[in-house]
């Protein structure tokens, strides 16, 4: 078949790769326009647009899907399938309505679990054993379309979400060749998605990923893990704010108020709503990722120092 992929950023470029191992033609790349990123605010492309144009494909970045020229372009085209792995915009119907076998949307959740942009963050930050991918015709609707193949995985105890995107990024771009294969050959067969298990998950605001330190340490751990490495969970010290990455458990120290610091051999623990956690890695306001022993030895902490 002839293919339109769009897709934006990292965890698409797998599924790209894959395409173009498959039996299909990917005869165009669909990916978001440049954006302003980093200190210097310069203009930086997708890892999408990037992998496109390393590989001499025909890219396509309208300001928007609903542009008259991109709408023409695509028409053009006369694509019969249009596979979409986080391309970070809405299709409108216009659009929708021109790949013969429509747009075949990957999304990282068991649907109709976790619909929304940010389903693995959630499903960690919900304490979710278990999760996958889904392959659905993309409809009018927030990843509501019917639903043509699944895969799944483990969520492992220590998983941040950045781990299991990785690993869904794979398992997930082989999904994808196996529903367009099989509806190259006429036997995917859609099914509706039920009612039950229904949840959303809405983007992750900086706000809501702030630690909240009287909190059961169980959640924080979760909280994080989640929002590791996107958007990242932060806390204060000091009236600045503090980058906070994984931490570990302490379930026998019960001994430190919510918030508390505390610094030894062991590195660095904090108290919580139930019992302390071990802090991983810290990134104080304007420097780099560190282990959390290391930023101690320098912060000259002391017993009144406590997070917000």
């Amino acid at each position: 078949m002839r293919l339109l992929f769009a897709g934006t950023p990292d965890v698409a470029v797998a599924t790209l790769d894959a395409l173009l191992k498959s039996r299909h033609e990917v005869v165009a790349v669909l990916t978001r326009p440049d954006a302003l990123s980093g200190r210097g605010l310069r203009r930086a492309s997708s890892a999408v647009a990037q992998r496109a144009t390393e590989l001499g494909l025909r890219l396509m970045q309208p300001d928007r899907p609903t542009n008259p020229d991109f709408l023409a372009d695509l028409a053009t085209l006369g694509v019969d399938a249009a596979p979409i792995v986080a391309y970070g915009g809405l299709i409108p119907p216009a659009a929708l309505a021109l790949p013969r076998n429509g747009w075949i949307n990957l999304h990282f959740s068991l649907l109709p679990a976790w619909r929304g942009a940010a389903p693995v963050q959630r499903a960690i930050m919900a304490g979710d054993d278990i999760t996958g991918a889904s392959t659905f015709i993309l409809d009018e609707g927030l990843d509501t379309g019917p639903i043509l193949g699944v895969v799944t995985e483990s969520i492992r105890p220590r998983d941040t979400s950045g781990d299991v995107l990785a690993r869904l990024a794979v398992s997930g771009a082989e999904l994808m060749v196996r529903t367009l294969d099989a509806i190259d050959e006429g036997v995917a067969v859609p099914a509706a998605q039920g009612g039950d298990g229904l949840s959303l998950a809405p983007r992750i605001s900086t706000e809501e990923v702030r630690i909240d330190w009287s909190r059961p340490a169980l959640a924080i751990d979760r909280l994080v893990r989640g929002a590791t490495p996107e958007p990242g969970a932060w806390t204060t010290l000091r009236g600045e704010r503090m980058g906070v990455g994984p931490v570990e458990l302490v379930v026998d120290d019960t001994s430190l108020p919510a918030g508390q610091l505390a610094v030894d051999r062991a590195g660095v623990r904090v108290g919580t709503g139930s019992h302390a956690v071990l802090l991983g890695e810290v990134k104080p306001a304007g420097k780099r990722l560190m282990p959390a022993a290391d930023w101690a030895r320098g912060a000259r902490l002391s017993e009144s120092d406590v997070v917000e």
